[in-house]
């Protein structure tokens, strides 16, 4: 398979474990295990983001209690669920570190990518103007990750003025949105997830800011 170059794609979170670690898959002779972390934002509200971590570096920890104060540091990955439960684009993030450490809730993320499909630029109810964005990612190897982004305000404004192809870099942080989806007989309440994005940094710019400089894998 033909390697390409990849973007930057890098998060750091810190907040605690709303669960103990639940088996997700089997790669590799490895076993991973998803573990939702809650995350405090700024207004007091809560952003719930599933990490999935190797059992090495679990066990390194001796494990995760519900409760547990952490800090990880990683990709966003995301994948098509083709089971037709749950959400279609699963959004998690992959732990490349893992810190049990105490500090205050963190949610920061910088990634670099190329616009998939046309920004769609609407105002809310309120008044708000909103831009929607789907950001490929590339890892190597010819996949990538495919983020949803919103922005706001004059943010919005400048993402709504670019093109399908064009590169974008930005800070930001993965939070998430508790919905409910109606299939006629029943309702469902599920979680979407998406990037907020925060800044928009130089597309050339492929280093961590200051903020995240301490997340190099």
């Amino acid at each position: 398979m033909k390697q390409t170059s990849p973007d930057v794609n890098r998060i750091l979170l810190h907040g605690r474990a709303a669960q103990p670690p639940a088996l997700s898959h089997h790669n590799h002779d490895v076993d991973f295990f998803t573990v939702p972390v809650l995350v405090s934002r700024l207004s007091g509200a809560a952003d719930q983001v599933n990490a999935v971590i190797s059992r090495a570096l679990l066990e390194q920890h001796g494990w995760l209690e519900r409760g547990d104060e952490l800090t990880v540091r990683g990709e966003v990955r995301t994948f098509n669920n083709r089971t037709g439960v749950g959400s279609r684009l699963v959004i998690s993030v992959f732990v490349r570190e893992l810190l049990l450490e105490q500090g205050e809730d963190q949610n920061r993320l910088v990634c670099t990518g190329t616009l998939c499909k046309p920004p769609s630029l609407r105002c809310t109810p309120l008044g708000r103007t909103i831009c929607d964005m789907i950001l490929a990612v590339n890892r190597r190897y010819g996949r990538s990750d495919y983020l949803p982004c919103i922005a706001w305000g004059s943010l919005a404004y400048q993402c709504g003025q670019m093109e399908v192809g064009e590169k974008l870099a930005l800070e930001g942080r993965l939070q998430s949105r508790v919905y409910t989806k109606n299939f006629g007989d029943r309702c469902e309440e599920r979680t979407a997830y998406e990037v907020s994005v925060m800044n928009l940094l130089p597309p050339e710019q492929p280093a961590c800011p200051p903020v995240l400089e301490q997340c190099v894998f």
